[in-house]
């Protein structure tokens, strides 16, 4: 275990507390550097319906004799908890003889503190039980366990279909297969309690006893905040996580990424403690004992928030590219199962104008493939189908213009207008021929005027 030879005290109690939160212990926690009174890292397990406080001393040291066991015996005597408590010495050495016969004289006694002996050989051990490498002197989160990138009473492409079926003039069955790539995002969803209270000499001024839950992107760089329907998505459905097998998943999908996990346990868990300072710090008015009215900032310590729980897990999102003639569209979302949480969506958007959104119509345009909004979709003059204004030919005739497929269309048209009699032509322009007669009549001599017959 070489790896934590050059970590600090303080490093290796950060290690500690991450091995024990991955062990399910609760309320795992430091206790204060500047105090320690023997007491580096405090915890809870509940045994038999009663929980019971844990209190870890952590020595950094190749060798660990038994003064080091009974200071702790004494510090948890004194530990203020109101319940059952015991100890653990962890080292990533070894024990002395006489350490070891310490302990386990405390056990055989049944004494109500007894303590565990961890040394670096048992850290090895739990390290591997739970999955985890120890990486640069801190614990790399390496995971396994993904949401189910797609839903399988489903077809893969199923979203693909479901979010073609409101654009008008286009069917299901004409739908080209889209191009289906996953990749696997890390995500860890935090738990996290704080709990403080600010007093000035006229009493409690302000209280915090909150419990805080949020997921955030676990990639490279600084941590992200997920949207509130991604994390709901997330926390949701982390009970029904299924193994991350990028060889099975390959025959579902076109392509398939993992990506890896850009932080180590220990630096999300300052990153989120640091957040939650920031959220819950506020400034507080109150009045003294003078009268005077004071304003004070009330910003938690570290030391009053407590980590519960740092969950890693892997956030599918899925991407289809459907490509229709002239056009590529993107869809991406992310997914658990059947649930879906959109985020990308390039189908309901307007390709010449990129009005989006889906409580608006969308026309497909089977002449280039474009899907438009209401302004860029006209009627097709000589087939009577939907257009786009991106691909249209047009020609005015009775003074308003007509859109075409193609330069055939219009030619066909042209004919077909040539031997139209007057008042046809006249209805052509449909705006003037249904306002009333008189356009109606001044529209037909505007044309025999055009072709000189008055």
């Amino acid at each position: 275990m070489a790896v934590l030879d050059d970590l600090s005290g303080f490093e290796f109690e950060d290690v500690i507390e991450d091995v024990f939160r991955n062990l399910g212990y609760e309320n795992v926690r430091q206790a204060d550097r500047t105090a320690d009174e023997g007491r580096d890292v405090i915890m809870e397990e509940i045994v038999d319906g009663r929980r019971r406080a844990i209190i870890v001393e952590c020595k950094h040291t190749g060798t660990v004799g038994r003064p080091v066991v009974q200071k702790l015996h004494s510090a948890i005597a004194t530990f203020d908890f109101d319940g059952p408590k015991r100890g653990m010495v962890v080292t990533t050495g070894r024990f002395t003889n006489p350490a070891q016969e310490y302990a386990n004289r405390l056990q055989q006694n049944d004494d109500p503190h007894p303590i565990e002996l961890l040394d670096g050989e048992d850290l090895r051990e739990i390290a591997d039980e739970i999955g985890l490498d120890l990486y640069n002197g801190r614990i790399e989160i390496l995971c396994d366990e993904t949401l189910r990138p797609y839903d399988p009473a489903a077809d893969v492409d199923a979203a693909v279909a479901e979010a073609f079926r409101d654009i008008e003039n286009i069917e299901a069955a004409d739908l080209p297969e889209p191009h289906s790539s996953v990749s696997f995002r890390p995500v860890v969803a935090v738990t996290a309690d704080t709990n403080a209270v600010f007093e000035t000499s006229v009493g409690v001024i302000h209280r915090i006893n909150d419990r805080t839950q949020f997921v955030a992107h676990a990639e490279r760089g600084q941590p992200q905040v997920v949207d509130e329907d991604v994390a709901t998505l997330v926390t949701e459905n982390l009970h029904a996580t299924v193994d991350l097998d990028t060889e099975q998943f390959g025959e579902v999908f076109d392509d398939v990424e993992e990506r890896r996990f850009g932080q180590t346990q220990t630096e999300y868990k300052e990153w989120a403690v640091e957040r939650l300072q920031q959220h819950h710090t506020t400034t507080v008015t109150y009045t003294g004992d003078n009268n005077v009215t004071y304003n004070k900032t009330c910003e938690p310590n570290r030391s009053d928030i407590s980590v519960q729980s740092i969950e890693p897990v892997y956030l599918p999102e899925v991407r289809h590219t459907t490509d229709i003639q002239e056009y590529t569209y993107p869809y991406e979302y992310y997914v658990a199962g059947p649930s879906r949480v959109t985020a990308k969506d390039g189908i309901h958007r307007c390709v010449h104008c990129d009005m989006s959104g889906g409580d608006r119509t969308y026309t497909y345009c089977p002449n280039c493939g474009a899907i438009a909004c209401s302004s860029h979709i006209k009627t097709e003059r000589l087939e009577g189908e939907p257009i786009c204004t991106g691909c249209a030919i047009t020609e005015r005739f009775a003074l308003k213009t007509k859109y075409f497929y193609d330069e055939e269309n219009l030619e066909a048209f042209r004919e077909e207008y040539a031997d139209m009699p007057l008042h046809e032509k006249a209805m052509e322009n449909k705006i003037l021929a249904g306002g009333s007669v008189v356009a109606t009549l001044l529209l037909v001599i505007g044309l025999f005027v055009i072709l000189g017959v008055i």
